[in-house]
């Protein structure tokens, strides 16, 4: 093997099947159907900055798309096709077979096809442009789409979470030796920052019940801050709901107690509220949909938790179980303020 269009020929040139035409050309051709709109989201992972460089490439190729994947589902979007550029400090076989078994085995379970990108020599950087579809609404104003948007949460709707959250941040810490983790829980916890589930289904499946919906990348403070910003509303947040959603807590020896003892009680709340790197859903709905809401968790064996409700005031108030605001503040990540 030896040059650019030699590896694109190699691990990235697939039959296509939604695009009318696919990787080789300078262009890809995608028709999308009539009376759907297309949902494009890009996402760029740096060696360095978002994985170590040790990280097994398999898993790598899975995140670099689950990644893209996320954002569809927050937009409650059904994936088509996505674009790869891929910068590499080297031509290195074995690593680039392993990174395109990962990208392609998430692709192909959700039928997502891979029609072009660009390949080129330097920092190892994956960028990634995912394309979906959604209906088109004319009846919603102002803007005329079935998309999950950030703009529609009210006062009075619930907000809900999806999975778990926190143990991806809490094996980061981990792996940097801020923490010393259980060997029985480390490997799960791994699992969770290296090969995140993007919930696809989930947010189609949310089209029709929730008002709002972010994917939750960089913190759930954060991101149901965008959503609370966009909808020019606040929010009361209980945390007491939150803490049970970190796994590797749940599962410590002695339990949730022996754990705060262990790592110090501001930990836990600060994986769940501002760790980052979940990519569940925080989406709100009505009072009205909780059977439905309920019922999906069900048909999904996904836990779909009801954590806030939406309030008229802005900006967000941590409370505890009793309702009493919550003495302590947490950010989000911040390329550019960490």
């Amino acid at each position: 093997m030896s040059g650019e269009f030699a590896l694109i020929e190699r691990y990235f040139t697939r039959p296509s099947a939604r695009a009318v035409l696919g990787v080789g050309d300078d262009c890809a051709l995608l028709q999308s159907a009539p009376g759907m709109q297309l949902a494009i989201s890009t996402d760029m992972l740096v060696a360095g900055r978002h994985f170590f460089s040790d990280t097994d490439p398999r898993l790598l190729g899975h995140k670099s798309l689950a990644v893209n994947l996320s954002d569809l589902a927050a937009c409650g979007a059904r994936p088509l096709a996505f674009t790869l550029a891929l910068s590499l400090p080297e031509m290195d076989a074995p690593w680039l077979q392993a990174f395109s078994e990962g990208l392609l085995a998430l692709a192909d379970a959700h039928h997502c096809e891979l029609i072009g990108g660009d390949t080129t020599r330097g920092p190892l950087t994956i960028s990634i442009t995912v394309l979906g579809e959604v209906p088109a609404d004319s009846a919603r104003l102002p803007v005329p789409t079935s998309a999950l948007l950030r703009s529609g949460a009210r006062p009075g709707d619930d907000v809900y979470v999806s999975g778990h959250l926190g143990d991806a941040a809490l094996a980061l810490r981990a792996l940097q030796g801020q923490i010393d983790l259980p060997e029985p829980l480390r490997p799960a916890a791994r699992q969770r920052l290296e090969a995140p589930q993007p919930r696809v289904v989930l947010g189609q499946a949310l089209r029709p019940l929730a008002s709002a919906c972010a994917d939750i990348s960089d913190g759930l403070v954060g991101d149901l801050g965008h959503i609370l910003a966009r909808s020019a509303c606040g929010a009361r947040l209980d945390v007491s709901k939150l803490l049970p959603l970190l796994a590797t807590r749940q599962q410590f020896a002695g339990g949730p107690a022996q754990f705060d003892a262990t790592y110090g009680p501001p930990l836990a709340l600060q994986c769940v509220l501002a760790g980052g790197d979940d990519y569940e859903l925080v989406f709100c709905a009505t009072p009205a949909q909780r059977t439905a809401i309920d019922a999906l968790a069900q048909t999904l064996a996904l836990p779909l938790t009801r954590v806030a409700t939406i309030e008229a005031e802005p900006g967000l108030r941590l409370v505890d179980a009793q309702g009493a605001p919550l003495d302590a503040s947490f950010a989000s990540f911040d390329h550019f303020t960490h």
